[in-house]
C-alpha cells in the first residue's frame, strides 16, 4: 500500500508530467497559429510579411515567434511543408487522352485552376526567393515537377529540339500564366486560348 508520502510523490510526479504535456500542447498551438497567420496574410496580400506582423496575426508574442522559427527562412519552410501535400494534389492529373489539342485543353484547364488558387503564394515566393534557400529549393523541386507533368501529358514534347522544348515549358509557366492574366488583363477564358496558342505553336512549327 502507498503511504502518504509515496502518494504525495506520485502526485507531484503526475503534475509535472501534465505540465509537461500542457507546455508542449501550448507550443504546439502556438506554431501552428504562427503558421496559418503567414497564410493568412498572404492570402490578404501581404506578400512579404514581417516577424512582427505574423506574431500579431497570430497573436503570440515576438520572442514566442522565435522559439519556434530561428528566422524567417525557417517559418517559410514550415509553411512550405504544410501547403506541399494541398498544392501538390492540384497537379496532379488523370491519365492523358485523346489527340494533342485535346490533351493540351485539360492540362492548361488543370493547371491554371491551380495556378489562380496558388497565385498569391507564387508570387510570395518570388519576391521573398533572392533572400531564401528554403524557398530557393522548394522552387526548384516544384519545377521539376512541373516540367515532369508536361512531359508525361505530353510525350510529343521529347522529340523537340532542346530549343524548342524549354519554349515550351517556358509558355506552361506561372510566369506566363500571370503575365496573360494580370499584366495583359485576360479572362480566365481567354488567357487559357492563348496559352493553348502558345504551346501549339512550338509543336507546329516542329512538326
Amino acid at each position: 500500500m502507498f503511504t502518504g508520502r509515496t502518494r504525495r510523490m506520485a502526485m507531484d510526479k503526475q503534475a509535472r508530467i501534465e505540465s509537461i504535456d500542457g507546455r508542449r500542447e501550448r507550443s504546439a498551438r502556438s506554431r501552428a497559429a504562427i503558421i496559418t497567420a503567414t497564410l493568412t496574410l498572404l492570402d490578404n496580400g501581404n506578400l512579404s510579411p514581417t516577424a512582427k506582423q505574423i506574431s500579431v496575426e497570430a497573436g503570440v508574442g515576438l520572442r514566442s515567434f522565435f522559439r519556434h522559427f530561428e528566422d524567417m527562412d525557417a517559418l517559410l519552410e514550415a509553411v512550405d511543408q504544410q501547403m506541399r501535400q494541398h498544392y501538390e494534389q492540384m497537379f496532379l492529373l488523370p491519365k492523358p487522352d485523346g489527340d494533342v489539342e485535346t490533351r493540351l485543353v485539360d492540362y492548361i484547364e488543370a493547371l491554371s485552376n491551380a495556378f489562380e488558387r496558388l497565385r498569391r503564394p507564387m508570387l510570395s515566393a518570388k519576391l521573398q526567393m533572392w533572400q531564401s534557400k528554403a524557398i530557393q529549393k522548394n522552387w526548384a523541386r516544384n519545377q521539376r515537377k512541373l516540367r515532369a507533368h508536361l512531359e508525361s501529358w505530353v510525350p510529343e514534347l521529347h522529340a523537340l529540339p532542346d530549343a524548342a522544348r524549354e519554349a515550351a515549358h517556358a509558355a506552361a509557366s506561372f510566369d506566363t500564366w500571370h503575365r496573360l492574366r494580370h499584366d495583359q488583363n485576360l479572362s480566365i477564358s481567354n488567357a487559357r486560348e492563348a496559352m493553348l496558342e502558345l504551346l501549339l505553336g512550338v509543336l507546329d512549327n516542329r512538326a
